[in-house]
């Protein structure tokens, strides 16, 4: 190689160089996207110690008895990759694994998928595929991208069942904060043409069996939402009152009925994060559809970063799994 390079001109070897760094450039345009990285379990911890000195931040730590695969590719947009980061029962047995979607918080433009290592971590622990999911924020994507993006994540799983030892007739959707509204848009529309998207395995069903609301809003039509601002204002295309009909169309409870599969919500102590969940619950209830109502005292919103409310919050998840699976 020495001998030809010798041989080349420095023209023609810069030519060559600045072909193969283009090269390399295209090959990475898949993460050449705005981004907001202000949301994290670091921010979001320190925002609550100011107020709640005793808990402590929550950090990954891998199970023994645990199995993970990161930044696995489950869909392309474009020249977009999107990635999953999957835990699941080293154990092998007959029957497979619940499965269950776990999506970020962050106002629907900050947060990643590492927010919900953690979590995915202990659920695989207890006896469930766990697949922490990222997602196209409002930055890359508006409304109703991100729906679109984890209906081809639940697809995705379903495709790679046997691979991860997941039951695919059992599978629910996690979320916290604006995840938590976008599990419960899973739930909501499940079965919805109109919601699927055109990203990959549109041959397997992206319904879910069970959503788990962590203090997520299932409205944008109540008054409560209207705090959202700025934040869904940039997802959803422009203000409450300038985009009504968009606010209202990304509302899980709108499309709430006897399709819904059971649902989980626990919230914090913030009146703001409650919207539209009492009437999903008296609907619920009147379709005697299972639900559970878990609300922690003097708990801010985040709560699910620190402990001791990551534990409390993993022990109302599993035990709900636990019961509905």
């Amino acid at each position: 190689m020495s001998k030809i390079i010798s041989h080349t001109s420095p023209f023609k070897f810069l030519l060559f160089l600045a072909a193969m760094l283009c090269s390399a450039a295209a090959g990475a345009q898949s993460n050449d996207f705005p981004k907001d990285t202000s949301y994290t379990i670091r921010s979001a911890a320190e925002k609550i110690l100011k107020h709640h000195p005793s808990v402590r931040a929550i950090a990954p730590k891998l199970p023994k008895g645990v199995r993970e695969q990161r930044n696995v590719v489950y869909a392309k947009t474009g020249d977009r990759s999107l990635h999953v980061d999957i835990f699941y029962p080293a154990k092998k047995r007959k029957k497979g694994y619940p499965g269950v979607l776990l999506i970020h918080g962050g106002g629907w433009r900050s947060g990643s998928k590492d927010m919900e290592v953690p979590m995915a971590q202990q659920l695989a622990a207890k006896g469930y595929v766990a697949v922490a999911v990222e997602y196209r924020l409002s930055l890359e994507a508006p409304y109703p991208a991100a729906v679109y993006d984890l209906k081809a994540a639940v697809r995705w799983m379903r495709a790679h069942a046997a691979e991860y030892r997941l039951d695919t007739t059992r599978m629910a959707a996690y979320g916290c904060s604006a995840g938590a509204q976008l599990a419960s848009m899973l739930g909501a529309t499940g079965g919805m043409a109109r919601f699927e998207g055109s990203e990959g395995y549109q041959d397997h069903s992206s319904a879910v069996q069970a959503v788990l609301n962590i203090d997520g809003i299932v409205s944008f039509v109540h008054q409560e939402a209207s705090a959202e601002g700025t934040a869904a204002s940039q997802w959803l295309g422009g203000s409450r009152d300038e985009k009504w009909e968009v606010w209202k169309d990304a509302s899980p409870l709108e499309y709430a009925g006897a399709g819904t599969p059971p649902f989980l919500f626990v919230n914090s102590s913030v009146p703001r994060f409650h919207a539209g969940r009492n009437d999903m619950v008296r609907l619920l209830d009147g379709l005697k559809i299972y639900n559970e109502v878990h609300t922690i005292p003097e708990s801010p919103h985040s709560f699910w970063v620190v402990h001791p409310w990551f534990d409390q919050t993993l022990q109302y998840a599993a035990d709900f799994l636990d019961k509905v699976f």
